[in-house]
């Protein structure tokens, strides 16, 4: 086992050094100057020569690179040029939102890449409606299902709200910052359903396009397990169709459909920026939409950094979790 996770791991770290390179060089092509920006526009060319050498700007390529990774392995990204906070603060702020918005996409997303799954490899009644209604709705981008949603249940309907986390004056920020969980610790009910309700569209746009790609993957994998040998003697014997998904197909196609699903959180990541500006969300998507704008580099270097971080080690998860549901990957 220690030789099947080793060089995963060590793969980890490399890739993640490349992504901190990778960064670095954009940095140094960007066309925005974040010291004249900082000191301002009407500063002289001297002040700005002075406050480049002072932050290490006009050091050699090498040590500012080295100089990089040191001050992100420990958490510096340096300052935000629009908040004129430290990025790895505002981050900090605008995290909780983000996370709590992620994780209902999961809550909406793996029951409905389960169920389209089985029910499609089962053929069970109304399995093609389901399939061909989550296809369409897929088919749409996640910002386009937001706004189609907000048209939708909240101006004609009047079932769901438009934007944003909740609409209570003075709800709790902690001690999680998610505030579903917040809402309960905090013995205030009534922020965790207000808080779940702004939840629900914004989160099913985000999940529906993974979900149905995973359902589909799951499908595929368990319609061609049906097909072994095993799996036909065990029908022979009267075996149910359900119980031979369940007991013999379900373990033997979680590898293909956990690879689909780590490759999945890039395309919940790239969503996040649209669906946060929608909805007016407050998390990190949100938070580098309006650094964009701004040229405020620092920003959109520190959320890319976070993002492709959190990729990066969710998919080793997902690729270890695939050794230990295939003990054949370990080969």
């Amino acid at each position: 086992m220690i030789g099947f996770l080793c060089p995963r791991l060590g793969s980890m770290v490399i890739v993640l050094l490349v992504l901190i390179a990778a960064i670095f060089a954009l940095q140094q092509m960007s066309p925005v100057n974040p010291v004249r920006i900082k000191v301002g526009q009407s500063a002289t060319q001297k002040v700005v020569e002075a406050e480049e050498e002072r932050l290490g700007y006009r050091d050699p390529v090498v040590q500012r690179y080295f100089n990089y990774v040191g001050d992100a392995l420990e958490g510096n990204l340096q300052t935000s040029l629009h908040t004129g906070q430290p990025v790895a603060t505002d981050i900090s702020n605008f995290l909780p939102a983000s996370i709590e918005l992620v994780l209902a996409a999961m809550v909406f997303a793996v029951p409905l890449s389960i169920l389209l799954g089985i029910s499609s490899a089962l053929r069970t009644r109304g399995s093609g409606i389901l399939r061909s209604s989550l296809f369409v709705l897929a088919a749409a981008p996640p910002f386009l299902l937001g706004i189609a949603g907000i048209l939708i249940f909240y101006r004609n309907l009047h079932w769901q709200p438009a934007s944003g986390r909740t609409s209570i004056v003075g709800a709790p920020s902690g001690p999680t910052g998610l505030l579903v969980i917040d809402g309960l610790l905090n013995g205030e009910p009534n922020v965790t359903l207000n808080s779940i309700e702004h939840l629900i569209m914004p989160a099913f746009a985000l999940a529906l396009v993974p979900a149905v790609a995973v359902g589909r993957v799951l499908r595929g994998s368990l319609i061609a397990n049906l097909r072994a040998e095993h799996v036909r003697a065990a029908k022979a014997r009267g075996l149910p169709r359900w119980k031979l998904v369940l007991r013999h197909c379900l373990r033997n196609s979680a590898g293909p459909t956990l690879a689909m699903s780590g490759l999945m959180f890039g395309i919940v990541f790239a969503g996040l920026t649209l669906v946060e500006t929608v909805f007016a969300w407050p998390g990190i998507g949100l938070y580098v939409a309006q650094s964009i704008p701004k040229g405020d580099f620092p920003a959109i270097a520190g959320v890319t950094l976070l993002l492709g971080a959190a990729y990066v080690i969710i998919n080793t998860g997902v690729d270890i979790l695939q050794g230990l549901a295939d003990p054949r990957v370990r080969e």
